[in-house]
């Protein structure tokens, strides 16, 4: 494999929201003259709406429709000046009610995210370090990212984890003068709260930790006056605390608010707050309905709406208790999540909802893992109890459904979530193919494996059972591979799909930037496999090209690929995959929709390289067909450089020979960061020498006394038509001097050429200079699958900083 390509996040989602979009699940527009809160109209039907975050229905509250009205007469549509000069008029009004009701310093903010990035920059100083809970909203995580760039250590634990958070705490405080951490206290996709007394004991252990909390999905509908989550379990908020609400959503309004736990930190984020500063401020319409609510909230009335709500909340919950419905966190708050595991089975649930006579959201990537989509309901005052009822007899119809129309079972999706299995049928297979899993590739006739994947690359039987051999019984774990064949196969026998996959250890950042492998390779001197995890792979780390063959005329490829997931799936459980990766794909591949559908994100990789070849052709007539450009290059960047080279092709190569070859490739390897992988086992190159398939074409500076080798082509002859140059390597002081890649590309040419194959597998990597010796360059992409996005996340974080 090569460096990857780094522009894939913003071309997954646009994929994965396409895909939304088209199965009429995002980006719809509401239909109708007007809303009571209860239904919605879509689709020229009307929805009973379970997608709401008004959890109390104070957005139709006629005294807020009356007070925001009453502000557009009195004021006009908004007020065009920033807060730093003058504020609204309602705004001491509204600021001096919201304060009532914290009974603490509060700034009023256009929204939360602004807010988030005005109060994050003025209160982490350079020297500070953050640690974000991974699921922390993404307007928390957009503000800290700013900051990585002015000295501020980011750093990222694992959801909840308190363990993992004291040690990163430790770690911090050796060489931060404060440790923030953001956490939600509801989290907005599965319901789930902050541990928020285990944080504020953390708080009391060490001087350094502050706690900033992102609260607006627990505001008004629980606490004292409406104050949210946090502060309804905290009573007051402590010293080094600080905490967002909301007066939009549940509040009924529009904006967020600051609440600060003294005026010292409330005075600074007022006078300078970045876009608190400079932004506009809410319009009058937003002021008068927030003041409305505030006034509600100040009144007995807040705990009448708290109690109905949580009335309907427990209504749901006891009825979801009597259901197998994969409920991803029981608790109280008005959020719940229904896991569906793959999105392709989360668009068909939602679409059956919704046809059935529900609104309720679809959560996806990237605010959960692709594999971890699933329908995220929530609970209003707005839902009456018939309504909340004849959606869980929906879901309960409609589940399983969706689950046998995606050919897959409620044992997948709670293994996805981690939830606790239950008695339900097993997923199976409909499909009437014969499908065979082989654990070694000397269970299958050879003259078949070859006549379909294995004209690829060094993926034919021999390479096969070679790299068997290879990756078995060494002494270190990473060097040691679990093989696996899959052959699907019709009534007739005709084969439908083939490929080979391993299970190994991967160094997690291998497809991240090259300073976050040189930062991680200073931590791997002491712990060799820090950041590493098993991964499930088509094909391996020692091949590249076409590692999945398919008819894609065949009627039945979609269950041989249904199958394929589910053989998958068996492997990833049975040796603990971290990740599972299907790899080398070209640009127009038939199978996207459906492997996407699976939970499987796009990354596009580089440019793979083909080099096509007449049986008859020779080297002169070859370099005659490039382009005059090309041949220019030719002559003066390579063949004028000819000459200083002795050129040799050594078959079993031994001694002096084998040693300098391995420490050339070595040379390649430790200095290609931008493919971070575990270097091959040493004694991969004696049984490299010893194999009649593989040889290795050498250049040497010639000398007046003796030939010095700097360059070596390591390449595998498969069957008779593609020759394959897997892997260089090069002594780096003479490569600029004397050209000794391009040399040796060259010369894998005319050993092709001499040897008459068809096909040079040249791989990936250095597109440009192979596409100037005539070959053809075709884009390649990977699909992958994570347990979790913890990994990627974190490794993310990493761009740009040094203090990890």
């Amino acid at each position: 494999m090569a460096k990857i390509k780094h522009n894939n996040f913003l071309d997954t989602v646009n994929d994965l929201m396409g895909d939304a979009t088209r199965e009429g699940i995002l980006h719809l527009y509401a239909e109708g003259n007007e809303f009571s809160g209860r239904k919605i109209g879509l689709r020229g039907k009307s929805l009973h709406h379970f997608g709401t975050t008004g959890y109390l229905g104070l957005e139709q509250d006629p005294r807020l429709k009356n007070c925001s009205i009453e502000a557009i007469q009195r004021y006009g549509t908004q007020f065009p000046l920033s807060k730093s000069y003058i504020s609204h008029p309602l705004y001491r009004e509204l600021e001096d009610l919201v304060q009532q009701m914290y009974g603490l310093p509060v700034i009023i903010t256009k929204n939360s995210t602004l807010g988030h990035l005005g109060t994050i920059p003025s209160l982490v100083r350079s020297g500070d370090a953050i640690i974000l809970d991974h699921q922390v909203h993404w307007s928390v995580q957009s503000a800290c990212h700013v900051l990585k760039s002015q000295g501020v250590a980011v750093d990222m634990i694992r959801h909840n984890n308190l363990e993992m958070l004291e040690d990163r705490i430790r770690f911090h405080s050796k060489k931060s003068q404060h440790i923030w951490y953001m956490a939600d206290g509801i989290y907005s996709m599965y319901g789930d709260y902050a541990p928020v007394l285990e944080l504020i004991q953390l708080l009391e252990k060490y001087p350094q930790f502050h706690l900033y909390f992102d609260d607006v999905h627990g505001m008004s509908w629980i606490g004292k006056n409406g104050t949210g989550y946090v502060l309804d379990r905290l009573g007051e908020l402590p010293d080094r605390v600080l905490v967002f609400g909301t007066l939009s959503k549940t509040f009924g309004a529009s904006g967020a608010v600051l609440v600060c736990p003294d005026k010292e930190i409330h005075h600074r984020i007022k006078t300078f707050g970045g876009p608190l500063t400079f932004s506009a401020q809410l319009e009058p319409a937003a002021v008068g309905a927030a003041i409305a609510s505030a006034n509600i909230h100040l009144s007995p009335e807040i705990y009448e709406l708290q109690k109905e709500l949580k009335e309907r909340i427990q209504y749901f919950n006891n009825l979801m208790r009597d259901t197998i419905l994969p409920v991803v966190d029981q608790n109280e708050s008005p959020v719940f999540y229904v896991g569906t595991g793959a999105p392709e089975t989360g668009y068909n649930f939602v679409n059956r909802l919704m046809d059935e006579g529900f609104y309720t959201n679809l959560g996806m990537f990237p605010a959960v893992p692709v594999k971890n989509t699933g329908v995220r309901i929530t609970i209003s005052r707005h839902n009456h109890n018939e309504d909340i009822k004849a959606l869980v007899e929906a879901m309960e119809y409609h589940f399983p459904r969706a689950l046998e129309e995606c050919n897959t079972g409620q044992d997948r999706v709670r293994r996805a979530f981690g939830l606790e299995e239950r008695i339900t049928v097993p997923t199976v297979s409909t499909s009437e193919l014969t499908i065979e899993m082989y654990s070694s590739i000397t269970q299958i006739d050879k003259a078949f494996w070859n006549s379909t994947l294995g004209i690829n690359g060094v993926m034919d039987w021999e390479g096969l059972k070679f790299l068997e051999e290879a990756f078995s019984n060494n002494p270190d774990k990473e060097h040691n591979w679990t093989f696996r064949y899959l052959t699907a196969l019709d009534l007739s026998g005709t084969p439908i799909l083939m490929t080979y996959m391993t299970v190994a250890l991967w160094k997690d950042d291998m497809l991240s930037p090259e300073e976050v492998s040189r930062a991680l390779e200073g931590k791997r001197r002491t712990d060799p496999y820090h950041l590493t995890s098993k991964v499930l792979s088509l094909g391996s780390l020692f091949t590249e090209g076409r590692h999945l063959y398919y008819d894609p005329k065949h009627p039945q490829l979609k269950e041989a690929v249904q199958d394929l997931f589910l053989e998958m799936e068996k492997l990833e459980r049975q040796f603990a995959a971290g990740m599972v990766v299907l790899r080398d794909f070209g640009r127009d591949n038939p199978l996207q929709k459906l492997i996407i559908g699976q939970g499987f994100i796009k990354v596009q990789m580089p440019d793979s390289c083909v080099l096509y070849l007449e049986k008859e052709m020779d080297i002169e007539t070859h370099i005659e067909r490039l382009s005059p450009r090309n041949r220019r290059h030719f002559r003066k960047e390579i063949k004028d450089f000819e000459p200083d080279f002795k050129i040799e092709v050594l078959e079993g190569p031994q001694g002096v020979d084998l040693n300098r070859i391995r420490s050339l490739y070595q040379n390649v390897q430790q200095f290609n960061l931008g493919l971070n992988t575990f270097p091959f086992p040493e004694r991969i190159f004696g049984l490299m020498a010893a194999h009649p398939q593989w040889e290795f074409i050498t250049l040497s500076l010639k000398r007046e006394t003796s030939f010095h080798m700097v360059g070596v082509m390591l390449c595998y002859k498969n069957t008779d038509t593609t020759y394959v140059p897997a892997f260089v390597g090069m002594d780096y002081d003479y490569v600029h001097s004397h050209n000794t890649y391009r040399q040796l590309l060259y010369q894998t040419l005319k050993r092709a050429i001499f040897l008459k194959f068809t096909k040079i597998d040249f791989g990936m990597t250095a597109s440009f200079e192979k596409k100037k010796l005539g070959a053809k360059v075709n884009g390649s992409y990977a699909f992958i699958q994570s347990a979790d996005n913890y990994k990627l996340e974190l490794l993310g974080l990493m761009e740009g900083q040094d203090k990890i």
